[in-house]
């Protein structure tokens, strides 16, 4: 029996000098970096690039170039949130101030609750408090969870294909390992149709991460349940947390985590034009707690 427990350590310890050579190996690969891009490439975000791509270095290398690539364009570390507090008027996406049973950011998603037109600007916001979310996650966790609420969802207010498979795009993409977990919440029957379609952009690590639950399967409660307390899980899924989404409390909130961001970048007020600077945003370990 101790003789096993010693090999169950030992084989530990030898994947974590895998995993440290691999890190070391891509840090090589990428060569010699700068500004954003070097404090986004920390060790722990070379790791989730890593994992999610079964540790081979030269996917996981091309993964983070397309990545810096992608950052350095869109730059969703400038995003401010006067840009895209249209899009949050309803609370169709919005950082929860509940946490799972291990500390992770909420964020809340509410489809049903669609208020524009304007696709880019949708995914913009999206962009926005998925930096957001990272921004306030607590030290030493990389991922967030997921709350998909679908009350009020019709095929009327359903986001084109196109919008779908570009989100799903950014996520596992330019945010491999952020997301834990999924939770699509009692989705109506007529849901089925849009995810036969939606489900071939996933990858499989990310579908493997996306669980439907419904109030009377037993087991798909059981499951969100051991993933959050009742008493931090919200009335809407079920639990006993009463969140009331308020539009001006909300903003409040993010105005003051535009200027923590641009406290941690080094320049004194946000700058929607640009900030200065390499193209990246800043890896989790930097970064504030979150806000109760």
């Amino acid at each position: 029996m101790f003789r096993r427990k010693s090999n169950s350590h030992g084989v530990q310890e030898n994947d974590e000098l895998q995993h440290e050579h691999k890190v070391n190996e891509l840090k090589d690969a990428l060569g010699p970096l700068s500004g954003r891009s070097l404090q986004y490439c920390s060790e722990a975000c070379l790791k989730r690039y890593l994992e999610a791509r079964n540790w081979n270095v030269d996917k996981s290398k091309k993964m983070l170039e397309e990545t810096l690539r992608w950052r350095s364009t869109y730059k969703p570390e400038e995003i401010l949130w006067p840009e895209v507090a249209i899009e949050g008027e309803t609370g169709k996406v919005y950082r929860a101030n509940v946490h799972d049973r291990h500390g992770r950011t909420v964020l809340i998603l509410r489809p049903g609750m669609q208020n524009t037109a304007s696709l880019d600007n949708q995914i913009r916001h999206l962009v926005y408090l998925i930096e957001n979310a990272v921004l306030n996650l607590p030290e030493g966790q990389e991922q967030m969870a997921w709350l998909i609420d679908f009350t009020g969802w019709t095929l009327s207010t359903n986001v084109p294909i196109k919008s779908a498979r570009d989100s799903i795009n950014i996520l596992q993409n330019y945010y491999p390992e952020r997301l834990a977990i999924a939770f699509l919440y009692s989705p109506p029957r007529i849901f089925e149709a849009f995810w036969k379609i939606v489900k071939y952009f996933l990858d499989a690590k990310t579908f493997q991460k996306v669980k439907f639950v419904y109030p009377k399967n037993k087991d798909s409660v059981e499951l969100m349940r051991s993933y959050f307390d009742l008493d931090n899980l919200p009335a809407e899924f079920g639990g006993k947390a009463r969140l009331q989404y308020d539009h001006e409390e909300f903003s409040r909130q993010m105005v003051q985590d535009d200027i923590k961001a641009a406290k941690l970048w080094g320049f004194d007020k946000p700058q929607s034009n640009g900030c200065g600077g390499a193209e990246v945003s800043p890896e989790c370990e930097y970064l504030a707690p979150p806000v109760s």
